[in-house]
């Protein structure tokens, strides 16, 4: 059955998938930075009592997780240059998978949000704090400790999701597949070695899940003694 496969072809191509690794990596690294900082502002304006702060965010969280990731990357990457913004590919990639992915991690990190005692909340109401020290100092921390594994979720499914950027040229992970297999005709070849790839990527951050999840185990056992 592996006697038209070829391993010599993937090992001369090795520094492609390597590139195109890294380049996964850091995508994914920088849209994630993104879609946290996204998220957290979304899910604050979210848990505001004024409709004028919780429409918006709530129009944005509700078109983003009702429409697939394909038609907003298309829509920023064809649409934008329509209404007179021009942006790189990259830049377009990083952007369409942060407003993606900030929509999810909103509602996560609301979810812990509301996990945390009340009493908490209004004890820094009674102290005098204002809406931005109660997120920083007392909501925020602890409810980061709730959402990290399902934050770390999200993370697996934004490196997956990262795939879709090779549609606009993005040099990436999967584009090194589609360059193979169009140099050489091997698409085997190619896409299993990206499988491989990404089988990597993903064990690797589901390592870091489990042993964040131990750690806040071991965290919440020393704070009960």
């Amino acid at each position: 059955m592996l006697t038209n496969f070829s391993f010599r072809t993937i090992v001369e191509y090795l520094p492609l998938f390597g590139q195109g690794l890294v380049a996964t990596l850091w995508l994914s690294v920088l849209s994630f930075a993104g879609a946290l900082a996204i998220g957290i502002i979304a899910c604050g304006m979210n848990l505001q009592r004024s409709r004028l702060l919780r429409a918006p965010a709530k129009v944005y969280i509700d078109a983003v997780r009702a429409t697939p990731l394909l038609a907003q990357l298309y829509f920023l990457y064809f649409g934008l240059p329509r209404l007179g913004f021009i942006l790189p590919e990259l830049v377009v990639g990083v952007l369409a998978l942060s407003l993606n992915s900030g929509a999810y991690i909103a509602e996560i990190i609301r979810a812990g949000i509301l996990s945390i005692p009340r009493g908490q909340v209004e004890a820094g109401v009674a102290s005098g704090m204002t809406f931005v020290q109660r997120m920083r100092l007392v909501i925020l921390p602890q409810a980061f400790r709730v959402t990290i594994p399902p934050l770390l979720g999200q993370a697996i499914v934004l490196v997956k999701d990262s795939a879709l950027l090779s549609l606009i040229s993005v040099a990436e992970l999967t584009r090194a597949g589609q360059l193979l297999a169009s140099d050489r005709f091997m698409p085997a070849e190619a896409f299993i070695t990206v499988a491989a790839c990404y089988l990597l990527l993903y064990y690797g951050l589901k390592g870091l899940a489990r042993g964040s999840e131990r750690w806040l185990g071991s965290r919440t056992v020393r704070s009960r003694a």
